[in-house]
Protein backbone atom coordinates (compact mmCIF):
# COMPACT_ATOMS: atom_id res chain seq x y z
CA UNK A 1 0.00 0.00 0.00
CA UNK A 2 1.25 3.22 -1.17
CA UNK A 3 1.68 5.71 1.74
CA UNK A 4 2.41 9.07 1.17
CA UNK A 5 3.11 12.73 2.84
CA UNK A 6 1.03 12.46 6.61
CA UNK A 7 -0.56 9.49 5.54
CA UNK A 8 2.49 7.31 6.81
CA UNK A 9 1.10 6.07 10.21
CA UNK A 10 0.51 2.30 11.15
CA UNK A 11 -1.44 0.90 13.97
CA UNK A 12 -0.29 -1.97 15.90
CA UNK A 13 -1.88 -4.40 18.69
CA UNK A 14 -0.14 -7.28 20.03
CA UNK A 15 -1.47 -9.21 22.45
CA UNK A 16 0.23 -12.33 23.67
CA UNK A 17 0.54 -14.55 27.22
CA UNK A 18 3.32 -12.21 27.54
CA UNK A 19 2.15 -8.68 26.67
CA UNK A 20 -0.68 -6.65 25.45
CA UNK A 21 0.95 -3.68 23.37
CA UNK A 22 -0.52 -1.24 21.56
CA UNK A 23 1.31 1.08 19.08
CA UNK A 24 0.57 4.27 17.72
CA UNK A 25 3.01 5.76 14.91
CA UNK A 26 2.96 8.58 12.60
CA UNK A 27 6.56 9.13 10.65
CA UNK A 28 5.44 12.64 9.91
CA UNK A 29 5.01 14.28 13.29
CA UNK A 30 6.59 16.41 15.44
CA UNK A 31 8.44 14.42 18.32
CA UNK A 32 4.65 13.81 20.70
CA UNK A 33 5.19 10.74 22.64
CA UNK A 34 3.42 8.59 25.25
CA UNK A 35 5.09 5.70 26.47
CA UNK A 36 4.26 3.21 29.25
CA UNK A 37 5.82 0.12 29.43
CA UNK A 38 6.50 -0.27 32.89
CA UNK A 39 9.89 0.05 32.60
CA UNK A 40 10.97 4.00 33.41
CA UNK A 41 14.67 3.77 32.11
CA UNK A 42 12.73 1.85 28.98
CA UNK A 43 10.44 4.28 28.69
CA UNK A 44 13.51 7.32 28.97
CA UNK A 45 15.10 5.52 25.93
CA UNK A 46 12.16 4.93 23.79
CA UNK A 47 10.93 8.50 24.24
CA UNK A 48 14.34 9.38 22.65
CA UNK A 49 13.33 7.47 19.34
CA UNK A 50 9.58 9.83 18.92
CA UNK A 51 11.41 12.94 20.03
CA UNK A 52 14.82 12.80 18.33
CA UNK A 53 13.25 11.38 14.86
CA UNK A 54 10.16 13.78 15.26
CA UNK A 55 7.88 10.73 15.39
CA UNK A 56 4.31 11.15 16.89
CA UNK A 57 4.73 7.76 19.12
CA UNK A 58 1.96 6.08 21.39
CA UNK A 59 3.26 2.83 23.18
CA UNK A 60 1.83 0.92 26.03
CA UNK A 61 3.10 -2.30 26.81
CA UNK A 62 1.12 -4.22 30.02
CA UNK A 63 3.91 -7.18 30.10
CA UNK A 64 4.79 -9.86 32.49
CA UNK A 65 7.52 -7.98 34.61
CA UNK A 66 7.11 -9.83 37.48
CA UNK A 67 8.85 -12.34 35.82
CA UNK A 68 11.96 -9.79 33.94
CA UNK A 69 12.14 -7.46 31.37
CA UNK A 70 12.69 -9.74 28.65
CA UNK A 71 9.15 -10.80 27.12
CA UNK A 72 8.29 -6.72 27.84
CA UNK A 73 11.87 -5.39 25.82
CA UNK A 74 11.49 -8.08 23.10
CA UNK A 75 7.83 -7.74 22.30
CA UNK A 76 8.12 -3.69 21.67
CA UNK A 77 11.02 -4.05 19.64
CA UNK A 78 9.28 -6.91 17.09
CA UNK A 79 5.77 -4.44 17.64
CA UNK A 80 7.24 -1.22 17.24
CA UNK A 81 9.68 -2.99 14.22
CA UNK A 82 6.14 -3.62 12.91
CA UNK A 83 5.17 -0.44 13.22
CA UNK A 84 7.83 1.19 11.38
CA UNK A 85 7.71 -1.33 8.37
CA UNK A 86 3.66 -0.59 7.80
CA UNK A 87 3.99 3.10 8.25
CA UNK A 88 6.35 3.12 5.19
CA UNK A 89 4.13 1.33 2.91
CA UNK A 90 5.89 1.38 -0.31
CA UNK A 91 8.99 3.72 0.23
CA UNK A 92 8.82 5.38 -2.39
CA UNK A 93 11.11 8.47 -3.24
CA UNK A 94 11.96 7.99 1.01
CA UNK A 95 16.37 8.26 1.28
CA UNK A 96 16.53 4.85 2.30
CA UNK A 97 20.07 4.99 4.08
CA UNK A 98 20.56 7.24 7.32
CA UNK A 99 23.54 7.51 9.83
CA UNK A 100 24.45 9.75 12.44
CA UNK A 101 27.09 10.32 15.28
CA UNK A 102 25.84 11.00 18.69
CA UNK A 103 27.95 12.81 21.21
CA UNK A 104 27.15 12.76 25.13
CA UNK A 105 29.48 14.07 27.25
CA UNK A 106 32.53 12.03 26.88
CA UNK A 107 31.21 9.30 24.80
CA UNK A 108 30.75 8.66 21.25
CA UNK A 109 27.87 6.54 19.23
CA UNK A 110 27.32 6.31 15.73
CA UNK A 111 24.37 4.33 13.85
CA UNK A 112 23.92 3.35 10.31
CA UNK A 113 20.72 1.69 8.95
CA UNK A 114 19.86 0.95 5.30
CA UNK A 115 15.58 0.61 4.99
CA UNK A 116 16.54 -2.74 2.97
CA UNK A 117 14.25 -5.01 3.80
CA UNK A 118 17.55 -7.23 4.62
CA UNK A 119 17.18 -7.62 8.39
CA UNK A 120 20.55 -7.39 10.02
CA UNK A 121 21.60 -6.32 13.25
CA UNK A 122 25.39 -5.61 13.84
CA UNK A 123 25.85 -4.35 17.88
CA UNK A 124 28.83 -3.09 19.25
CA UNK A 125 27.90 -1.52 22.00
CA UNK A 126 29.87 -2.62 25.66
CA UNK A 127 28.54 -2.08 29.31
CA UNK A 128 30.02 -2.39 32.49
CA UNK A 129 26.88 -2.53 34.31
CA UNK A 130 24.66 -4.88 34.29
CA UNK A 131 21.43 -2.66 34.60
CA UNK A 132 20.39 0.75 34.14
CA UNK A 133 17.71 2.01 36.69
CA UNK A 134 15.53 -0.80 38.98
CA UNK A 135 15.25 -3.16 36.54
CA UNK A 136 16.56 -2.81 33.30
CA UNK A 137 19.44 -5.72 32.23
CA UNK A 138 21.77 -3.58 29.93
CA UNK A 139 21.96 -7.12 27.96
CA UNK A 140 18.48 -6.55 26.66
CA UNK A 141 19.27 -3.27 24.98
CA UNK A 142 21.04 -5.05 22.02
CA UNK A 143 18.21 -7.66 21.75
CA UNK A 144 16.06 -5.05 21.46
CA UNK A 145 17.11 -3.59 18.43
CA UNK A 146 17.64 -6.90 16.89
CA UNK A 147 13.82 -7.65 17.48
CA UNK A 148 13.32 -4.25 15.98
CA UNK A 149 15.40 -4.75 12.85
CA UNK A 150 13.95 -8.01 12.28
CA UNK A 151 10.33 -6.95 11.80
CA UNK A 152 11.22 -3.35 10.33
CA UNK A 153 13.39 -5.22 7.75
CA UNK A 154 16.16 -2.42 8.59
CA UNK A 155 20.02 -3.38 7.85
CA UNK A 156 21.34 -1.61 11.31
CA UNK A 157 24.81 -1.14 12.64
CA UNK A 158 25.46 -0.03 15.80
CA UNK A 159 28.36 0.96 17.40
CA UNK A 160 29.88 3.19 20.50
CA UNK A 161 33.36 4.63 19.21
CA UNK A 162 34.21 5.25 23.08
CA UNK A 163 32.55 6.26 26.47
CA UNK A 164 32.52 5.50 30.00
CA UNK A 165 29.42 6.57 31.62
CA UNK A 166 26.76 3.49 30.75
CA UNK A 167 23.81 5.29 30.75
CA UNK A 168 25.41 8.04 28.40
CA UNK A 169 26.57 5.02 26.26
CA UNK A 170 23.03 3.51 25.31
CA UNK A 171 21.30 6.99 25.05
CA UNK A 172 23.27 8.25 22.52
CA UNK A 173 23.07 5.02 20.54
CA UNK A 174 19.25 5.54 20.95
CA UNK A 175 19.32 9.01 19.90
CA UNK A 176 22.05 8.31 16.65
CA UNK A 177 19.03 5.50 15.28
CA UNK A 178 16.51 8.00 15.87
CA UNK A 179 18.73 10.66 13.70
CA UNK A 180 19.63 8.12 11.48
CA UNK A 181 16.05 7.01 10.93
CA UNK A 182 14.68 10.41 10.48
CA UNK A 183 17.01 10.86 7.97
CA UNK A 184 16.36 7.22 6.16
CA UNK A 185 12.19 7.29 6.03
CA UNK A 186 12.57 11.23 4.56
CA UNK A 187 11.47 11.72 1.26
CA UNK A 188 14.03 13.33 -1.65
CA UNK A 189 12.54 16.29 -3.34
CA UNK A 190 14.54 14.66 -6.37
CA UNK A 191 13.57 11.33 -6.21
CA UNK A 192 9.69 11.42 -5.72
CA UNK A 193 7.77 8.55 -7.27
CA UNK A 194 11.27 6.66 -7.80
CA UNK A 195 12.16 3.64 -5.55
CA UNK A 196 15.42 3.64 -3.86
CA UNK A 197 16.96 0.02 -5.51
CA UNK A 198 18.40 -0.71 -8.39
CA UNK A 199 16.10 -4.13 -8.20
CA UNK A 200 12.74 -2.87 -8.04
CA UNK A 201 12.07 -3.59 -5.10
CA UNK A 202 12.55 -2.94 -1.30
Amino acid sequence: MAKTGATRTAQINRDTHETKINIELNLDGSGQCDIKTGLAFFDHMLDQIGKHALFDLTLHCDGDLEIDAHHTVEDCGLALGQAIKDALGDKMGIRRFGHAYVPMDECLSRVALDLSNRPYCVWNVKFTLDRLGENMETELFGHFFESLAQNAGITLHCDNLYGENNHHIIESVFKGFARALKMAVEHDPKAVGILPSTKGAL
